[in-house]
């Protein structure tokens, strides 16, 4: 039995999805501990890639209980969009939707949209999907959680309320709110009604498959760079993506976690606004990106593309106590005649190798960097043929690239990805091996 962790290690996008899809092969439950529709997942299953924003990563497995955890925000309208899909797929998911995870209501999406705009240079760039404010009315104990939708008696006590209060919020910006609240009112019982079948207790579903000795693997959304706590504040999300939010976030205590693995693309990618040291606006930069097709799962937006920065990496490798690393797009970065690797900043003239506690110092960093030598670039075909080898085939370049980032860190590597899919992965250390 044991409990693992994975998180993004960077901006997000890093291939979590299918890092926790690959370990979900011997995981008995897969829980999605922090976000909302904002985080986006691709997996890719027999050639086929499916999109997902909410379900947990195990939904195409039939025989894995997938769980929506506490501290999660879920839009019910895409939640069901999303069992669907699972469904056409020719099985019911075996899904638990903890009660006590938020929901979004429309009116914090006229909201986050109206205070991004508000916020002239310090918007987050947000996905304008409702996050920040579900997670505001969270925070102030005036939310509406997902056990409320089963009962019309509870869900009208707590909308009665909150909808005039938000309908006033959206004056002050200038919008007039289009629902009345009885619109509302039958829109979410409508959602819980079909959401009942998988409303449980997800906390105590957890509990009883470690208490059973389970495998239970535990998957963050976005990356460590954007917690509300330890990432570049205000240019984040709006919850805990770190491994402690896996503890708050599911029920589960951190004295039960035994693995946690970081999932590192081997250079720098983000969406959204803020600093960001290792940057490139050349040519360089625009071919990674058309390589890795680097557009947002949820927005489409190009993403911002950089060399691999070790600072930020050995702050989320303290942050997040990791135990492996899992390197992905090996093979987006093949066919550079150099890369590099930003071991250091340089802030006002003075060397440092930590992480600034301010978007101003931050923005202010020049990037320090190593240059090593590249690896060629190959075709699918051959990739998928060299994964099936295993790590000793790998370019001998690209083993000393993450190797030196492994040692740097001080964390071992446990999966390399050489492609989308599940048989694009070398996997030096299964979490769950016996």
């Amino acid at each position: 039995m044991a409990v693992a962790v994975v998180i993004g290690a960077q901006w997000g996008d890093e291939g979590k999805g299918k890092v926790v899809d690959y370990y979900a092969s011997k995981a008995d439950f897969i829980a999605r501990y922090c976000g909302g529709a904002n985080a986006g997942h691709t997996i890719v299953l027999n050639g086929k890639k499916f999109k997902f924003n909410l379900m947990p990563s195990g939904a195409l497995y039939p025989d894995k209980v997938n769980v929506i955890g506490n501290g999660c925000v879920i839009d019910p309208k895409r939640l069901l969009e999303e069992i669907e899909m699972v469904k056409k797929e020719g099985h019911e998911p075996l899904l638990v939707i903890s009660g006590r995870a938020h929901v979004i209501m429309p009116y914090h999406f006229e909201l986050d949209g109206a205070e991004e705009e508000r916020k002239g240079p310090l918007a987050a760039g947000t996905t304008r999907r409702g996050i920040g404010p579900c997670y505001s009315d969270k925070a102030s104990r005036f939310g509406i959680r997902v056990a409320d939708l089963l009962s019309e008696k509870t869900l009208s006590g707590r909308l009665t309320k909150l909808h005039e209060l938000k309908v006033k919020q959206l004056s002050i910006y200038g919008k007039n709110f289009g629902q009345t609240y009885e619109q509302v009112l039958e829109q979410y019982l409508a959602y819980g009604k079909k959401l009942a079948p998988y409303i449980g207790d997800g906390t105590q579903t957890l509990a009883q498959g470690v208490a059973k000795k389970k495998n239970v693997l535990l998957e963050g959304a976005q990356g460590a760079m954007l917690d509300i706590d330890h990432g570049l504040y205000p240019y984040g999300t709006s919850s805990n993506t770190t491994a402690g939010g896996a503890c708050t976030g599911t029920g589960i205590g951190p004295t039960k976690i035994d693995e946690v693995v970081g999932v590192v693309k081997v250079y720098t990618s983000r969406v959204g606004s803020g600093p960001l040291p290792t940057e490139l606006f050349d040519a360089v930069g625009n071919g990674i990106r058309d390589r890795g097709e680097e557009y947002g799962t949820v927005t489409r937006r190009p993403r911002r593309i950089g060399w691999l920065d070790l600072v930020t990496l050995r702050y989320s490798a303290w942050v997040n106590g990791l135990t492996g690393l899992a390197f992905t797009r090996l093979d987006t970065l093949a066919g550079e005649q150099e890369v590099k690797i930003c071991t250091h900043y340089e802030l006002d003239g003075t060397k440092i190798d930590y992480m600034p506690q301010t978007p101003e110092e931050f923005a202010r960093c020049k990037p320090v960097y190593i240059s090593m030598k590249g690896w060629k670039a190959m075709p699918e075909p051959e990739w998928k043929a060299l994964a099936k080898r295993g790590y000793s085939s790998l370019p001998k370049e690209a083993r000393e690239y993450i190797e030196f980032v492994s040692k740097s860190l001080s964390v071992p590597i446990y999966v390399v990805g050489v492609g989308p899919g599940r048989e694009d992965t070398i996997v030096l250390k299964h979490v769950f091996a016996k």
